[in-house]
């Protein structure tokens, strides 16, 4: 079924159209459409103009494979990232002692380049836990609350949700309250600053460092 705010939505919308009924910044709107998750096209007055149609497809999209999201969603252990058959399942909660239990930790990245990025690092600095990985905003909010992961890396911009906004859910839900939050961004610190509401306190990597700050955050994080 569709929300109110989807179904006021115009046949043609505009971006900011779009970031208001879904939620997201507009940055995160015109990235995915950039990525081809929505259709659009320009006016001849140089204005973009998105199909209703697709955004509607793409949240029945996201709806569907919410389910599904942790078996698709390159789950693992570094033997799995290396092609082991088949990656090994987090403890049953209230299983095995906390100190048996294997670290888990859930990347929330959209980005190919860096989610291969993480598993490497991961694989090489940090062999004893478990890397589970969603592409959007939705898909990782479902899976965090599969998991509760002891530490959540999480991007700004995102499909699904808008990262600075998933951040800020997190953080004020007393589920995830033990689940250390470690952001991740391409920006430099003054385009950050307009999400600086939902970053305060939390440990920042940009993403050029990060292969230099990451393994030292994840370190501290899962030793707090």
């Amino acid at each position: 079924m569709l929300t109110k705010s989807l179904l006021s939505l115009p046949a043609e919308c505009s971006t900011r159209d779009v970031a208001q009924a879904l939620g997201l910044a507009v940055r995160s709107v015109q990235l995915m459409v950039d990525q081809g998750d929505l259709e659009a096209w320009k006016t001849p007055g140089g204005h973009r103009r998105i199909s209703r149609a697709s955004v509607e497809r793409w949240v029945a999209r996201c709806r569907q494979e919410g389910p599904a999201a942790e078996a698709r969603a390159g789950v693992g252990t570094p033997a799995a990232a290396a092609g082991a058959a088949a990656p090994e399942a987090p403890p049953a909660v209230g299983g095995a002692s906390q100190a048996a239990r294997r670290a888990q930790v859930l990347l929330i990245e959209d980005s190919a380049h860096f989610q291969n990025l993480v598993r490497l690092l991961v694989a090489h600095n940090f062999p004893g836990i478990d890397l589970h990985v969603a592409e959007d905003g939705i898909v990782g909010l479902a899976m965090a609350g599969a998991l509760r992961p002891d530490v959540l890396l999480v991007d700004i911009l995102l499909p699904g949700i808008d990262g600075a906004a998933l951040i800020a859910r997190l953080r004020s839900h007393p589920q995830f309250e033990r689940s250390r939050l470690i952001v991740l961004t391409s920006l430099d610190e003054e385009q950050r600053s307009a999400y600086a509401y939902a970053l305060a306190g939390l440990p920042v990597v940009h993403k050029p460092r990060m292969v230099e700050d990451l393994p030292v955050l994840l370190r501290e994080a899962l030793h707090a």
